[in-house]
């Protein structure tokens, strides 16, 4: 746990009682302040205060007597479409509003630091795809690197979950735009944008205010190293203005299928091969396409920020490459769950909306695809390019008849549940093609999460004769 510096003896108001506001009530004990906890949901107050916890009604204007600062989950809105009540209060009272990666970034390092030999360092991740397969993967390396490393933010641990430093530990965050959009203190030392497309746009007014959130990350932290991918203008803009000119080396340009010119520091990926290039000239090159865990485009967008990032940290190609080799890729996200006679079983269950559906689609010759669930706004017609590859579609869920109408002359049977659609997908398929789950949709109709509707499938693969 990271106990939280500069509330000892403070009251500070906690709204949103799930993972992250639960680990910032116990860091901010453990710094010695007094947390006063809110939820707008009496279960998730009961459960709270059933573990020890003290429960404020923040909506009360008595309580917010003594209130130095609140913290928020990322789930609850901060600005648009409206302020949640609590927060509105506190903006109306000038209380500061924060969150558990500005209360991380504030309490991170701490006078043992002096006597390390090399102090820890912290590697952010954001963008709109790709940011849990970069960031594990930069994870992974430094584990082969054998360098001390923790993952967590939006995957794995939360912020204030993680141990104290280590002597040279690199801590490696992703961070989604909620995240980032609040956080008070934004001070990685490297700093890396995936891309961008539209999401969560209700959240942040418009595409505009989408990409000012991921912005922050660079404009308000500074980092020492940033890493931008500049397939998306929005990139290019940002490294532009991160950039004192055409040699400045602390900006890392990455890209999936564009040669970067110029003599500064850029890592890009083409027709399977990622290159490294500084002052001009070429410096290293890895051959992406023997490796199973990050297949397609889309993943050697990642591979490329991810080597860049640990490049920046003195870590060799070699060293890099042969993480590269021993990824196994994360679960729902171009996982490979299984091989039967010739044919292979991806589950990317993660491809909750169109582009990245798009992308995994994009990443096989040859693909029996499995889509749909709970369909989205502007349904999926926008993929009609992208279906080239595809021999047949088996649509499940509620929007299986839907999506039907909307892939043109795309072969395609209507399977409703995924037993159904596993089972003929696999009776079809012949050696060299994918049956790959990208359902372009979203999983409440059949399943809880998206992880379930992934673990179904596997599971069905599985239990293949």
């Amino acid at each position: 746990m990271i106990p939280v510096q500069g509330y000892a003896g403070r009251k500070v108001a906690v709204l949103g009682l799930g993972r992250s506001g639960l680990a910032a009530a116990a860091a901010l004990v453990a710094g010695g302040a007094e947390p006063l906890l809110w939820d707008d949901s009496p279960e998730a107050r009961a459960k709270a205060e059933a573990a020890g916890h003290q429960i404020t009604d923040l909506t009360r204007d008595g309580a917010w007597d003594g209130i130095a600062a609140l913290i928020v989950s990322p789930g609850i809105p901060h600005l648009y479409p409206a302020p949640n009540k609590v927060i509105a209060r506190a903006l109306a009272l000038g209380v500061p509003v924060d969150n558990d990666i500005g209360l991380f970034f504030r309490s991170w390092a701490t006078a043992a630091w002096d006597e390390m030999d090399q102090p820890p360092k912290v590697i952010a991740v954001t963008g709109s795809n790709g940011k849990s397969t970069t960031t594990a993967l930069i994870h992974h390396i430094l584990q082969v690197a054998d360098r001390p490393t923790q993952m967590a933010g939006n995957i794995g641990r939360g912020v204030l979950d993680l141990d104290p430093a280590e002597d040279g530990e690199v801590v490696v965050l992703e961070l989604s735009s909620y995240q980032t959009d609040l956080a008070r203190a934004l001070t990685p030392d490297v700093a890396v944008f995936t891309n961008l497309s539209p999401d969560h746009l209700d959240r942040h007014a418009g595409i505009g205010g989408y990409f000012a959130a991921k912005r922050r990350l660079f404009a308000e932290g500074g980092p020492d190293r940033a890493v931008i991918g500049v397939d998306e203008v929005e990139g290019q803009f940002m490294a532009n203005q991160m950039s004192e000119g055409p040699f400045d080396d602390r900006v890392i340009r990455v890209s999936s299928g564009t040669k970067l010119e110029g003599p500064g520091w850029s890592v890009f990926a083409r027709k399977g091969f990622l290159s490294e290039w500084r002052k001009g000239r070429q410096v290293a090159s890895i051959d992406l396409r023997g490796v199973s865990g990050l297949p397609g485009a889309h993943n050697h967008q990642n591979a490329c920020a991810a080597y860049a990032a640990t490049r920046a940290l003195g870590i060799a190609p070699r060293v890099i490459e042969a993480a590269f080799h021993s990824f196994a890729g994360l679960p729902h996200r171009s996982q490979l769950v299984g091989e039967r006679g010739g044919v292979r079983f991806i589950n990317d269950s993660k491809a909750t909306n169109v582009d990245s559906a798009a992308k995994a689609l994009q990443a096989f010759p040859k693909i029996r695809w499995i889509a749909g669930g709970l369909g989205k706004d502007g349904g999926i017609s926008a993929l009609v390019p992208h279906l080239g590859s595809v021999v047949k579609a088996y649509l499940i869920g509620h929007s299986a008849r839907d999506f039907a109408l909307q892939i043109g002359t795309t072969p395609h049977e209507i399977c409703e549940t995924m037993e159904a659609a596993v089972a003929r997908a696999a009776a079809e398929a012949h050696a060299g093609e994918v049956v790959l789950l990208a359902p372009a949709a979203a999983s409440f109709d059949q399943y809880p999460d998206f992880e379930k509707r992934g673990e179904d499938f596997a599971a069905r693969v599985a239990a293949l004769p």
